[in-house]
Parts: structure tokens; C-alpha cells; sequence
């Protein structure tokens, strides 16, 4: 089976998408191993370049990810994954989507409520 071109790049970027709404949720990375991984386990799995590990989306606030179809771009670099957001916030700030802020006359304002609070789920 084709899939994405690690050998082109260690990283490729993923798009996440609500299956239902088609809103855009979030951006992140994979390696092959998330790769994988999310192949495997139907759990969406990205490559954290801050700290440069594996990790399944929502392993610590529980808002997972589940994979519903996959899309894969025509260079065979970018993945877009359809997704079951499970808890209702894609974004570690407490979001539905990490695209809550929109610029409105040179301001950028925040557009979309708060689903969680990030200190409940994660600390200080």
C-alpha cells in the first residue's frame, strides 16, 4: 500500500478535521512511528516537536481523536484525518479548535467559548 513519503521528510504535516462539520480542528506532525501507530490503534497519533516524542492526542486530558477517513495530498506529504473529537476540545488551550482566533481590523479576537480549563487538565 502507498502511503506518506517519510523518505522525502522525517516529519509531514496533518491536518485534523470534525468527520461531521468538516471544521478545521488542528495541525500537527507525524513521523512513521505515529504513523503507525494510529494505523494501528485507530487513535490518532502525532510526533510532538517541543518534546520530541510520540504521543496520542488527548493521552493526557482524554479528549482523543478517532480516526473516521484519511486523505493523503497528491506529493504524498500531507496528511488530512477526519476525526471523532471525543470530549469536545482538539486544542491543549481548552478549544474546540485551535483556530479560535480571527483578525477583525487588525485585532485578533477570540471567536469560539472555551470547552475545558487547561490548569484543571494539566496544571499549572
Amino acid at each position: 500500500m502507498e502511503g506518506p513519503d517519510f523518505n522525502k521528510m522525517d516529519l509531514i504535516p496533518v491536518i485534523a478535521q470534525d468527520w461531521e462539520t468538516g471544521e478545521v480542528l488542528m495541525l500537527a506532525y507525524m513521523n512513521q512511528e505515529a504513523w503507525e501507530k494510529t494505523l494501528e490503534t485507530g487513535k490518532v497519533h502525532y510526533y510532538s516537536r517541543s518534546r520530541q516524542k510520540l504521543w496520542l492526542k488527548g493521552e493526557t486530558s482524554g479528549h482523543v481523536q478517532l480516526v473516521k477517513e484519511i486523505r493523503l495530498d497528491c506529493d504524498a506529504d500531507t496528511l488530512l484525518i477526519k476525526v471523532e473529537q471525543i470530549g469536545g476540545a482538539a486544542c491543549h488551550k481548552g478549544y474546540r479548535s485551535c483556530f479560535f482566533r480571527h483578525l477583525h481590523q487588525n485585532t485578533w479576537q477570540i471567536d469560539i467559548p472555551k470547552v475545558f480549563d487547561p490548569k484543571e487538565k494539566y496544571g499549572s
